[in-house]
């Protein structure tokens, strides 16, 4: 089953094409590429955003960053439950992906395989997910795959921090099955 919005093989706008922001349309034809817009689909898409609060503090190029209150994430210490923190870990690993597909003109299915999450320190406040770069080479691995039909896979690491310093990393392997 397809969600409301679909990559573009090519950006519906010629504004799209290089603009570093995530550029998806939605079957009705708009075209999203704002932080706002960027939040409105992840929260269609993966209803599990919104019930966390995510918020979109970067989609660009290369990079995504998001972050989520405490509140709709505390556990019962009074700190971010660890599988929020995972959650929203591999939202940002997803978006990126999801991003970089777009943004290289390839249509694809994002799943993830596997993930490994390490925990540094407890979290007592809002905390942010944020994207490593990934190595070029893997990026044209993927598109690679993807241009012959294969399904194509990429590791990406996704630092967590709160009150600016580290608490977290997830590790996590995506996987893009080719849509035909």
């Amino acid at each position: 089953m397809r969600g409301p919005c679909d990559i573009l093989s090519q950006p519906l706008l010629p504004s799209l094409a290089g603009c570093g922001m995530l550029g998806l349309v939605c079957r009705k034809g708009i075209a999203v590429k704002d932080k706002q817009q960027i939040e409105q689909y992840l929260y269609q898409a993966i209803p599990l955003a919104q019930a966390m609060a995510v918020r979109v503090v970067a989609a660009e190029e290369g990079r995504v960053e998001l972050e989520a209150p405490l509140e709709p994430n505390i556990n019962h210490c009074a700190t971010v439950f660890g599988g929020s923190a995972a959650a929203v870990a591999t939202l940002a690993g997803w978006l990126l992906v999801y991003r970089t597909l777009q943004a290289l003109g390839l249509r694809g299915q994002v799943m993830v395989r596997r993930s490994q999450m390490d925990y540094q320190k407890a979290m007592h406040g809002a905390f942010t997910a944020r994207t490593l770069p990934v190595n070029e080479a893997a990026w044209q691995r993927m598109a690679a795959a993807l241009s012959k039909g294969r399904m194509a896979r990429l590791t990406l690491v996704v630092n967590v921090e709160c009150a600016g310093q580290q608490a977290g990393r997830l590790e996590g392997e995506f996987v893009v099955l080719p849509l035909s």
